[in-house]
């Protein structure tokens, strides 16, 4: 019983450390102010006493995704109909769209990553890819694809290894000192039979010796890049050599090292950079799901104005079925009256199968995008029975104001400069750069630290009974009488202390490698300096195309508008000479024709207005603002604004 008081004793002191250091190696990082909570972990599942001691060891529960839609969706069925205004369609794709879905776990791995160089790993990155907006079963927009202009974003995601990058960051600079305290233990019991060749030194022939060991040790790195040591050790033997004056016997150290570097390594500055920057890799995850709203509602607004563009052609190729309906009608009485050649009836029926084609290509259109939207704005796309039968009504029509409202051209290209997400991003990877280069040329320097040792000794023991050989004389110091209490009490009390100083020096000559990454890491900053202009100057241009594009847009509607009020008006004179038989059939199914291109064209002009407003937002940054989108809603991935209220039966948009 004896010989364990020294292992319960090491217990005793883990015990009592083992709290401290286990709360300070499980507590999750402290939330960052004005970011909404990514989907994180559950809470800790264990509880009570223990809970305090394992749970640095249990992995934290991620929840599995949610795969259900939701109740927005529902709500907004009726009779098998789908209704949707643009608010809506918004609405639902914060709410629903998987790749928003899936762009909210990148701030909860870059979380995970603060954690990780908080306890002194490198930093890991984080994935800016963003996923394109889907495009419209036909493109009939002016400019970009629907969901596919994001040549500013690609550039900015283009990020080197040392800044963003999507796995672990490239080490540059000294190593990283471990941040979580380490306890380490050990304890061991040997029985040892030795022969002896000289019996005067032991006092015997054969030594019979058991000795236990114990060690407890506690180390602990700092920011500065301070390493201290604080290690106990003991040692307990019982031999059978009469010479020894206390048998059995315990010696203990407790010893204090501190090794803090002078030159390389040394500084909050140099050894916290990978937490810098994988905090701003935190920032950057929030600014990349920013761009992937951003990317998506525009995809599926340029999608509704699409859809309601495209039941706009089937209602004009309806009218155009309908006219050479009537016109067919009208020839076959004709014909039998005899006042018309047999020949335009024909001739009238083959332009009403002409129509019926467009009808059907302009109806397979729209349920193209019926799909490509339904799909857009469902977790489960179109594997709801409900959801897949549906018909969506779009609720809102394109309005295209009297007045353009249009801020001068400087005031939007500040603004795009301001609140573009690529540019934040560029411009942080710039600072990320800058924290590698840091760490690069303190590698520079020779390697020098200091190292101071305190070391305090104790002996224990009881005095000997074993008899004395011939002629020698056993003097026992009573100061050295007792257990282990005697033991701490020697040791705490340094009755037994031991000091050193020692400097360590390691003087590179050539230093070519550290030479070699600094200047690596210098032109990886030149270069992302100039990718930056670069990707300013493209946002200037696509500011520019952007109001190039609606100016655009807003002529070619006007000029269609008045195309087809003229070809109305051409269609209506040639029927009126047709009835006086001034005019020939084909001349009428020509103007017929001409109108229903026009109209058409009208429509697509219309669409392309809408959209060509939509880039503009986008290429200014302001979408999310105009539409009145909460970026902390779409993380939540739920938004307070109410469903709109579904038209009347009968209503039109």
């Amino acid at each position: 019983m004896h010989s364990m008081r020294p292992f319960v004793a090491v217990l005793c002191v883990c015990l009592l450390l083992a709290p401290a250091a286990g709360l300070a190696s499980g507590d999750p990082p402290p939330p960052q102010t004005g970011v909404p909570s990514p989907p994180g972990p559950l809470p800790d599942q264990n509880h009570g006493f223990w809970g305090r001691f394992d749970r640095p060891y249990f992995p934290r529960i991620v929840p599995p995704p949610v795969l259900a839609n939701s109740g927005r969706l529902e709500s907004l069925l009726r009779a098998g109909n789908l209704y949707l205004s643009i608010q809506d369609t918004i609405a639902l794709a914060l709410e629903n769209n998987l790749d928003i879905a899936i762009q909210r776990y990148v701030p909860a791995l870059a979380d995970a990553a603060v954690l990780q160089t908080e306890a002194g790993s490198f930093a890991r990155g984080v994935s800016t890819t963003v996923t394109p907006g889907p495009s419209s079963a036909t493109v009939l927009s002016s400019g970009t694809t629907p969901g596919n202009n994001q040549a500013s974003a690609s550039e900015a995601s283009a990020a080197s290894a040392s800044a963003v990058g999507g796995g672990i960051l490239q080490q540059s600079g000294p190593s990283i000192p471990a941040l979580d305290p380490v306890l380490v233990g050990g304890a061991g019991w040997s029985h040892l039979t030795t022969p002896q060749l000289n019996p005067q030194t032991t006092g015997t022939n054969s030594l019979i010796e058991r000795v236990d060991t114990s060690s407890f040790g506690l180390q602990q790195s700092f920011l500065t890049g301070t390493i201290v040591n604080l290690g106990l050790s003991n040692t307990g033997s019982r031999a059978n050599i009469p010479t020894n004056d206390f048998n059995p016997a315990t010696a203990s150290s407790l010893g204090l090292t501190i090794t803090q570097p002078l030159l390389e390594g040394f500084g909050r500055a140099v050894n916290g950079r990978q937490i810098r920057i994988a905090r701003n890799n935190r920032e950057v995850a929030d600014l990349t799901f920013k761009l992937q709203v951003e990317t998506t509602i525009a995809a599926v607004m340029e999608l509704y104005w699409d859809l309601v563009s495209f039941n706009e052609n089937v209602r004009v190729a309806q009218e155009a079925v309908a006219s050479a309906t009537r016109l067919y009608e009208d020839n076959q009485r004709q014909v039998a009256v005899g006042t018309l050649a047999p020949l335009e009836v024909t001739r009238a029926e083959a332009q009403i199968a002409a129509g019926e084609q467009q009808l059907t290509a302009a109806q397979t259109q729209v349920l193209q995008q019926e799909t490509i939207i339904k799909t857009a704005l469902s977790r489960t796309g179109v594997a709801s029975p409900s959801i897949a039968d549906a018909h969506i009504i779009p609720t809102d029509p394109i309005r295209i104001p009297e007045v353009e409202a249009i801020s001068p051209i400087q005031d939007m290209t500040a603004m795009a400069l301001a609140a573009r997400p690529e540019l934040a991003q560029s411009r942080i990877q710039i600072q990320n750069q800058e924290l590698t280069l840091r760490g690069s040329r303190n590698a520079l320097l020779p390697s020098a630290s200091a190292v101071l040792n305190l070391t305090n000794s104790a002996l224990a023991g009881q005095a000997s009974t074993l008899p004395l050989p011939a002629g020698s004389v056993r003097t026992v110091s009573p100061f050295f009488i007792g257990g282990y209490g005697t033991v701490l009490s020697q040791l705490f009390a340094r009755n037994f202390p031991s000091y050193s100083l020692g400097f360590n020096l390691d003087i590179p000559l050539r230093n070519r490698s550290a030479q070699a990454q600094v200047i690596n890491d210098q032109l990886t900053l030149r270069q992302q300096q100039m990718a930056l202009q670069r990707l300013e100057n493209q946002v200037r241009v696509d500011v520019q195309n952007a109001v190039i594009g609606l100016r655009q847009a807003r002529a070619l509607y006007q000029s269609a508008v008045k195309a087809r009020l003229l070809q109305a008006q051409t269609l209506d004179a040639e029927q009126k000479k047709f009835a006086m038989g001034a005019t020939t059939v084909y001349n009428v199914i020509q103007d017929q024709q001409a109108l229903t291109a026009a109209e058409s064209t009208e429509v697509a002009a219309k669409a392309t207005y809408a959209k060509a407003r939509v880039e503009l937002d986008r290429a200014t940054g302001e979408i999310l603002d105009h539409n009145d989108i909460s970026i902390e809603e779409a993380f939540r991935g739920s938004v307070s604004r109410p469903p709109s209220d579904i038209p009347a039966a009968g209503a039109r948009p």
